[in-house]
């Protein structure tokens, strides 16, 4: 890596895992300095804010002596609330309405100077403006990105800004219902996340009588052939499909970015897709959507975290 001179921390606060690393403004990760610590549905609100603390501070003390952090950014499962700077996600319970942007302030308030800007967004949000700055929708004014894997997130570029919506929620899309539900059933058993995310694939799956426990067990299901196993991936297939079909022709899209660990789950699951939108489009224009793979790493909530700061003129 060639010396870095402009560096962003970027931090990232999903439902599984907590991360932090420095970097620059090329979107490359500053190394040593990156870490992550467990997260979880278990964990207390302590646990999780001392594993903030903790991958904040491997990363700053990775900070090169050349290098300026000319700011923070911060991607979190949602809902997230820009105006209060508070985070409430909902595979973390014991975070309802957490001060997060303050908290991060307090972590760096003896490291950094007071004027570098903090920015807070849904974490599919900030991958959408990852894909958008060095990934698969470069050039791209309308596009959507999406990540099918514990959880399934999105985010949206619209005539070339990212779109965060009045408390920064925009491009929600695993919580969009996609199915019809029954007076007095729960909205969430209808939602995307829960028709197409990997562990409720499973669950699917099995309390139809399949064996397996894991997506990696899926997989190899479905290269055999095994009748449950090819059901539920093509059902968690059509559900993105059907999603993407309701966002396109909402937005006009132009291109979808998918990631994430369980559209990997078989080598045609975006071609599943594909077939979906064309099947399921009512008007012609939403068929014409490109569907690609992410451009992006393991590394991508970090990226995109790290986009809020060098991408900061796309914010919408």
């Amino acid at each position: 890596m060639n010396a870095v001179s402009v560096l962003a921390l970027a931090i990232d606060v999903g439902g599984t895992k907590v991360e932090a690393a420095l970097v620059s403004d090329d979107g490359v990760l500053v190394d040593g300095s990156r870490d992550r610590r467990p997260t979880g549905s278990a964990s207390s609100s302590d646990d999780l804010a001392e594993a903030v603390r903790a991958v904040v501070a491997h990363a700053l003390a990775a900070l090169p002596a050349d290098a300026t952090v000319v700011g923070i950014g911060i991607g979190s499962a949602g809902p997230v609330d820009l105006l209060e700077g508070t985070v409430s996600p909902i595979n973390l319970p014991a975070w309802r309405g957490f001060p997060l942007r303050e908290l991060v302030e307090g972590l760096v308030a003896e490291t950094l100077p007071d004027a570098i800007p903090i920015t807070l967004r849904l974490d599919g949000v900030s991958l959408a403006l990852a894909e958008h700055w060095v990934g698969a929708t470069q050039g791209v004014d309308n596009a959507l990105a999406i990540t099918v894997s514990t959880g399934v997130g999105g985010g949206l570029i619209v005539n070339g800004r990212l779109l965060s919506g009045g408390t920064g929620n925009a491009g929600h899309i695993g919580q969009i219902q996609i199915a019809t539900r029954t007076p007095g059933e729960n909205s969430r058993d209808v939602t995307l996340e829960v028709l197409a995310s990997g562990p409720h694939t499973v669950e699917w799956a099995r309390a139809r009588g399949w064996s397996g426990s894991r997506g990696e067990d899926l997989a190899v299901g479905y290269a055999a052939g095994d009748t449950l196993a090819v059901e539920a991936v093509r059902r968690s297939a059509n559900a993105v499909g059907e999603a993407i079909t309701a966002v396109t022709t909402l937005l006009d899209l132009d291109v979808v970015a998918i990631g994430g660990g369980f559209s990997r789950v078989t080598e045609d699951y975006l071609d599943l897709v594909r077939a979906t939108i064309a099947e399921a489009a009512y008007n012609s224009y939403a068929t014409r959507i490109r569907v690609v793979k992410s451009g992006l790493s393991d590394e991508s909530p970090l990226v995109g975290a790290a986009a809020l700061i060098h991408q900061a003129h796309l914010l919408g």
